[in-house]
């Protein structure tokens, strides 16, 4: 099965499919437009990759483009936004795109870049020139279905929260049946509303909700972009009954204020990854809506779900038939199993942890574009690793662990970011916290942590000390030597945190830092003796300065 075949399978179908704003589209009207769209593209297309950028917000004619570079055999090449200048540059150059489709409002990210691409063949949906185009193109004939499984499709950037972004190959057969067997599964039928929110250049959206209401014959709600005041109106005024996410969504739902009705609505259920336990609990209270929360990469080799019976942190069990472990880097062994209390905290790290591999994922991995270096980094030794890190504990369900880049080394002990992340998220007021390393003015890392306070919430460094020595769970290494307060942590263009930025800046900047002195003639004091923090001042800064200079590690800084 093809993404074309799903789609043929609507071109009489006359049931609502698109609902934006205040317009709407059956499915055969939308097979109209993207047979007009295909036709486009085809009378434009020249020698080499037949790749379309899409550089728009969730509006209907990134849909049409879709759909009509799937009817053509086309790839469609999502292009995120939130990127800029030269990197920018690099995506769209990298992916050999042919045209670009965006509109007014996107267009100017593109200028004075060399994206590779003439300016005749960037199509603005909102200018004259391309109703122009589309008028040329109406009553299109709807082509047969010219695609096999094992046409490229898409080409969806990594999240790129470690490094640059890798390009994703997702075939038409990949993404074809991920879609029938999610719309089986989750009972998706024509009377259900699929609420699309997230942006529609990354795999979440595609995968979990508009390839699947495609399958299923469902109306699917797009929203020009994320909106959590608009989340709960949105819902009422279509009926929506799912909806996907990705990300810190949910917590940005939950901050808005509550109405006595909140649990009176028509949600069955939400999907997507990366909510935290408790946000996923206090949604469902809230609005009598479970979520579903799940595990996949990019690439598709790898994905779990929750089953019934699944503790509250865990990422849930792989899917069934296929083989993933938690694997040590270094020795190329599995790791033991986790042992965890009952209070859920794990109390093995250092030999529990490692990174999540399938050792029966290197087929379904489909490749990155034009980068045999990465390819051959996630396929070492004939097993795909995903890059993250996870636990297993004696039961068989998966917990995250970060990413392989958020390893940190302290004193000679190597320990991941995400259960101290955990720990800290339990101090009153804290919305999000991310755990990362900073150099050590003499060798290896200290722990930094940026805290995003909820509105109204102080921080306390003396509360913060004792909160920290009250945590049994605590490594003797994991407590963070400075703290930085924010009211808002970086975030990636898909709603993920993004640490790059605050590894860079450091103890820098312009919002408060707190930290414990290091020790110069003893070992520092530990965190569960509920050793004092103190404001960073432009002093402290340079004497830190001073003591990176006595060591010759100086370039750590400069970097």
């Amino acid at each position: 099965m093809t993404v074309a075949e799903l789609l043929l399978a609507r071109a009489e179908d006359d049931h609502t499919a698109v609902c934006f704003e205040d317009e709407a589209w059956t499915w055969r009207e939308v097979v109209h437009e993207a047979a007009v769209r295909g036709s486009v593209f085809e009378h434009l297309r020249r020698d080499g990759p037949f790749h379309v950028g899409v550089l728009l917000e969730n509006v209907p004619e990134y849909l049409f483009a879709l759909c009509g570079a799937a009817l053509v055999g086309a790839a469609v090449v999502g292009i995120n936004p939130t990127r800029r200048g030269a990197e920018l540059e690099r995506d769209v150059r990298h992916t050999e795109c042919q045209l670009v489709v965006t509109d007014a409002g996107q267009r100017p990210l593109l200028e004075g870049l060399d994206i590779g691409v003439a300016p005749g063949r960037v199509l603005a949906v909102d200018s004259a020139p391309y109703a122009a185009l589309l008028a040329g193109h109406a009553g299109a004939p709807v082509p047969g279905a010219s695609a096999g499984p094992d046409t490229l499709y898409l080409l969806l950037f990594t999240s790129g929260s470690t490094g640059a972004p890798k390009a994703v190959r997702v075939s038409q057969g990949r993404i074809a049946q991920a879609a029938q067997v999610m719309a089986r599964g989750s009972g998706f039928g024509p009377g259900d509303v699929m609420y699309c929110a997230m942006p529609m250049f990354h795999g979440n959206a595609l995968n979990t909700c508009v390839v699947p209401a495609m399958a299923a014959g469902a109306t699917l709600v797009l929203k020009r972009r994320f909106s959590a005041s608009g989340f709960m109106p949105d819902v009422r005024r279509y009926g929506v009954t799912y909806f996907n996410y990705v990300g810190r969504a949910l917590a940005y739902v939950l901050a808005t204020p509550p109405a006595p009705d909140d649990g009176d609505n028509t949600l069955r259920f939400g999907f997507g990854t990366d909510a935290s336990p408790s946000d996923i609990t206090t949604f469902k209270r809230r609005f009598s809506c479970p979520i579903v929360e799940g595990y996949g990469s990019s690439e598709g080799a790898i994905a779990m779900a929750r089953v019934p019976g699944t503790p509250r942190q865990s990422l849930g069990r792989p899917v069934p038939g296929t083989d993933v472990v938690i694997i040590d880097p270094d020795t190329g062994r599995e790791c033991a199993a986790a042992r965890i209390d009952a209070a859920g905290r794990l109390e093995n790290a250092a030999e529990a942890i490692g990174e999540i591999v399938s050792r029966d994922g290197v087929p379904r991995f489909e490749g990155y574009y034009a980068n045999a270096e990465a390819d051959a980094e996630r396929t070492r030794q004939g097993w795909f690793w995903s890059g993250d890190l996870g636990y297993r504990d004696a039961e068989g369900f998966f917990y995250f662990a970060g990413r392989t880049s958020d390893w940190l080394r302290v004193d000679g002990e190597n320990f991941a970011a995400a259960p101290v992340e955990r720990i800290l998220a339990r101090f009153p007021g804290v919305v999000t916290a991310a755990v990362y390393p900073v150099p050590d003015p003499r060798t290896g890392d200290q722990v930094m942590a940026t805290l995003e306070m909820a509105d109204g919430a102080a921080f306390d460094p003396a509360a913060f000390s004792r909160f920290l020595g009250a945590q049994a769970d605590l490594g003797t290494k994991w407590a963070p030597r400075f703290v930085r307060v924010t009211g808002a942590v970086p975030l990636t263009g898909t709603g993920k945190v993004d640490k790059r930025p605050l590894r860079a800046e450091r103890w820098l900047g312009p919002e408060p830092v707190w930290w414990r002195p290091y020790a110069t003639t003893a070992p520092p004091p530990s965190a569960s003796a509920g050793a004092a923090y103190r404001r960073l001042t432009p002093e402290d800064v340079d004497t830190l300065g001073t003591d990176f200079d006595a060591h010759g590690r100086r370039a750590l800084l400069d970097m």
